[in-house]
């Protein structure tokens, strides 16, 4: 059996693009694959906290204290989803130029050294290789190419992450120019669901 881990984040809801993408996405998964497993994180509804000083050593170091034992405790569970995940699903809405605070704070509580990576001799490896992604961006303006692409510090920031987990077989599916205009906007949100369906139906989604 197949699982699969989609990641939500943004805070608008069942307004958001990026997770009416997701969902139609989800649905396709199910119809053509059926038996998967799919875990739905939602951390825009549901936020991850951010670290602090009295939780980050539960993550970069040793717990000792209840509030460093408790964020442990939540960065296992959550390494337990990625880990488990053959696909990993990551709907991303801009937000002044990257991703939101509550998806970094789900990255923060995943990249675990010795866990999902490691120190060699040889530089940083990812312990997380063989594991497929998509990743679902939505932005206002157009980023991925042209005289704004300079300011896009949402898709640099979310590939140097997953690759170094190890996660570099990526789809990159992109619904831009959403405060272009109402047709620009549809235009573009067509696009992206025409290739998030097309990925659901193919070897690209859950190849072996």
């Amino acid at each position: 059996m197949k699982n699969v881990l989609i990641v939500t984040s943004s805070a608008q809801s069942e307004r958001s693009v990026s997770n009416r993408l997701a969902d139609d996405y989800e649905a396709r998964l199910r119809a053509a694959h059926p038996g998967i497993k799919i875990v739905r994180r939602d951390v825009g509804a549901d936020p991850i906290p951010h670290l602090t000083a009295e939780t980050v050593d539960g993550i970069r170091a040793v717990a000792a204290t209840d509030a460093e034992k408790a964020a442990q405790a939540l960065s296992d569970r959550l390494v337990a989803e990625l880990q488990t995940a053959d696909l990993i699903v990551i709907a991303s809405a801009m937000y002044n130029f990257g991703m939101s605070s509550t998806l970094k704070a789900w990255f923060d509580h995943v990249l675990r050294a010795g866990i999902t990576f490691r120190y060699t001799e040889a530089g940083p490896e990812g312990l997380l290789k063989g594991k497929k992604a998509v990743v679902i961006e939505s932005r206002g303006g157009l980023y991925s190419e042209g005289a704004a692409a300079p300011l896009d510090g949402q898709e640099p920031h979310l590939r140097t992450l997953l690759s170094f987990m190890g996660i570099d077989d990526v789809q990159w599916v992109r619904a831009e120019k959403l405060g272009f205009g109402p047709e620009a906007a549809q235009a573009s949100i067509g696009a992206a669901t025409a290739q998030l369906r097309a990925l659901a139906g193919g070897e690209a989604a859950l190849a072996a």
